[in-house]
């Protein structure tokens, strides 16, 4: 029982990657650039449900879909001041150099409102835990309210990309920017919109993990934010299938890694599992190789 147990939890922590990496992987999508402050977003979205629980006294639900705005609000303010100007004219190391700016900008502006220390965070789901065979394993609320998360939210998002107009807008972008201002999409509102799903899912994902490891800090959402990425890469970057897939696998992987191998080596053990995949599929799990023309 306690691999299945190991396996439930390594899904648990996957779902949340996952959900961190369809932000990531939307972005890089569309506006082919890499956002390394999403990981500072989720951390965002942690304080912000914090707050709202702890100073506002409001519940988890209302914390969280305040979480989510304050995000979304955060994502778009950040594309338009920080990125937007650099998308046309700058080189792809100017943007990644912003991004990383903008990542120590966030974390040291919590660290001023908050301080360093760590905030003990209360978790956001009170589903009870779920005990199977007689009690010998037991699946936590947080556990199964974070999976079912993960698939709705991919759902959702594959849902709106093919089926709505902003979804299509957003196929063409990525397809070719020039190509889709000549047919009247408005480029920058598009990547705006990608900015804002992508950051409102970082605060969902804040909340989820912050519920699930009740710890929280300025660099709360760095580490997890370069695994969500390396997840992203794992599944082929642009897919969101791929960044789903990804996830959980690299969940797995880590949380069997630490209960078999050792704890002190899991993440050596996840980078090592990406670069042996991307040896043999450089593209990732479910990326596609594009051919350009000369």
């Amino acid at each position: 029982m306690s691999f299945l147990s190991y396996l439930i939890n390594g899904i648990s922590l996957g779902s949340v990657y996952a959900i961190i990496a369809l932000g990531y992987t939307m972005v890089y999508g569309i506006a082919k650039m890499l956002n390394f402050a999403h990981g500072d977003v989720i951390m965002v979205g942690g304080y912000a449900t914090f707050s709202m629980m702890m100073y506002a006294g409001a519940n988890p639900l209302v914390a969280v879909l305040a979480a989510i705005v304050v995000c979304t609000v955060l994502g778009v303010v950040i594309e338009t001041i920080a990125y937007r100007p650099l998308l046309e004219a700058a080189s792809p190391l100017a943007v990644l150099i912003t991004a990383i700016g903008v990542s120590y900008f966030l974390q040291n502006a919590v660290q001023l409102i908050f301080g360093s220390g760590t905030k003990s965070f209360q978790s956001v789901v009170s589903v009870p835990n779920l005990k199977l065979a007689d009690g010998a394993l037991t699946i936590t609320g947080t556990s199964m309210v974070t999976i079912a998360a993960s698939v709705v939210i991919m759902l959702v998002l594959t849902i709106f990309v093919n089926k709505t107009k902003a979804g299509q807008a957003m196929l063409a972008v990525a397809e070719d920017k020039g190509a889709a201002q000549l047919m009247g999409i408005n480029v920058n509102r598009t990547i705006a919109l990608t900015f804002a799903i992508g950051s409102g899912l970082a605060a969902i994902a804040g909340a989820l993990l912050c519920s699930a490891y009740p710890a929280l800090t300025p660099m709360t959402g760095s580490m997890p934010g370069i695994k969500a990425f390396t997840a992203a890469v794992f599944g082929g970057i642009g897919s969101i299938p791929g960044a789903m897939v990804g996830g959980i696998l690299l969940g797995i992987i880590e949380n069997l890694s630490r209960a078999y191998i050792s704890s002190q080596l899991a993440d050596a053990i996840v980078f090592g599992v990406l670069i042996i995949v991307l040896l043999v599929k450089p593209t990732g799990l479910f990326g596609k190789q594009i051919r350009e023309k000369v």
